[in-house]
């Protein structure tokens, strides 16, 4: 594909996902607004106002309001996205289980956001790491080029899938930072998505269908479990709808990006932002002959255990760094990245980090002294926290 130069453009996070969903144009859009996810409903709605697009925009009274009206909406047969952020999500979280049990590839952008209390409006994972289990496809993004890419991708993967799909960039550090991106033309976006023409519809009377029925024990489980196969079916569904947009884009994601992995000794896995702080890390520190490599998950749900655990199988020590605390336990990535080696003969040492919360700055001296860890062999099974102020 030949890019000219108004292919190319500078743009926040949350405007990236903006212009995306303004090529797909769904039919319906129901939003309400929250601090850092506004300016993509602000930005779409602009584009409504200039006559860019004929979406039916429904302003909610609540977040839990939207996303029950794209419930309703996507069970009507009508192309249906939303967008939102931190305690939004949370008050969606009734309405998430709705939406996937009753397999709606509802599309989400959410600018991932510190959970109250207290009060923080700034980036963290707690939100959609609160979300892991509603059923939801989720897909992280470090950069405004990978948050336009995903909102494309997650779109048609959600309708492929049978499955509802959160596209996630990390509060203020992607949504509010400006990056130079390379987009698509409208109509390349519209014929890889193609009409959406789901199996049954609400609004289809010559086959009329129940969405949402009563289903006590004796039907309930097996309602769950093909749901559970369906997600699991969805990571082969992602690899080819990547394989199909690298077609047209020039640029190929995957679960995850392996950057300079092949040969490292000492490994951080991480998702989000991060990851580009990191790779300059990773970078400064092979210039030294240090054999140290990065594991950026891009593909959360389902999670692609078996890939991902390949993919570390020659990591002596590895760091799973989150920006989400589970009271009580260890973090989701770390207990799913935990498992994995369980079921193989490998055996590295795993150290479990915690950063970031609440939108705290990490650096890259922050980085380079976990990597310094790894390679000392300070390894333990207590959670260690980077750039924790001293507690008095």
């Amino acid at each position: 594909m030949k890019i000219n130069n108004k292919n190319r453009i500078a743009l926040t996070g949350g405007a990236a996902a903006a212009e995306a969903l303004k090529q797909i144009e769904p039919d319906v859009m129901a939003v309400y607004p929250i601090t850092p996810q506004t300016p993509i409903i602000e930005t779409y709605a602009k584009f409504k106002a200039d006559g860019e697009v004929e979406t039916e925009i429904i302003e909610a009274e609540s977040e839990h309001s939207a996303i029950s009206a794209c419930v309703g909406s996507c069970a009507a047969g009508a192309r249906t996205a939303t967008a939102t952020s931190s305690q939004g999500l949370a008050l969606m979280n009734e309405i998430l289980y709705v939406a996937s049990g009753m397999r709606l590839p509802i599309l989400m952008v959410v600018a991932a956001r510190a959970l109250s209390a207290p009060i923080n409006i700034h980036g963290d994972h707690s939100d959609v790491m609160g979300a892991r289990d509603a059923g939801w496809i989720q897909i992280f993004s470090e950069n405004p080029q990978e948050v336009y890419d995903n909102t494309i991708i997650g779109m048609k993967l959600a309708e492929k899938a049978g499955l509802p799909v959160m596209v996630i960039m990390d509060g203020f550090n992607t949504s509010h930072s400006v990056e130079n991106l390379e987009i698509l033309e409208k109509e390349q976006v519209q014929k890889f998505l193609g009409e959406f023409n789901p199996e049954k519809s609400l609004l289809n009377v010559d086959d009329p269908v129940t969405f949402g029925p009563l289903s006590l024990q004796n039907s309930y489980f097996e309602f769950k479990v093909d749901q559970d196969a369906a997600m699991r079916a969805a990571a082969e569904i992602y690899a080819d709808i990547n394989a199909e947009f690298a077609e047209i884009s020039r640029r190929m994601h995957s679960y995850f990006e392996a950057y300079n992995l092949a040969d490292a000794e000492q490994v951080i896995v991480l998702a989000g932002s991060t990851a580009g702080t990191a790779k300059d890390v990773v970078d400064k520190l092979r210039e030294k002959g240090k054999k140290v490599g990065l594991l950026k998950i891009n593909l959360f749900r389902p999670f692609p255990r078996e890939e991902i655990i390949s993919a570390l199988k020659n990591a002596k020590n590895i760091a799973v760094m989150e920006r989400a605390i589970s009271s009580g336990t260890y973090s989701p990535i770390y207990q799913d990245i935990v498992s994995g080696f369980y079921q193989t003969d490998a055996r590295p040492k795993i150290q479990p980090y915690i950063y970031s919360l609440g939108g705290r700055d990490i650096f890259a001296k922050d980085i380079e002294s976990v990597f310094e860890d790894l390679e000392k062999g300070d390894i333990s099974k207590e959670i260690k926290y980077s750039g924790l102020n001293k507690i008095i």
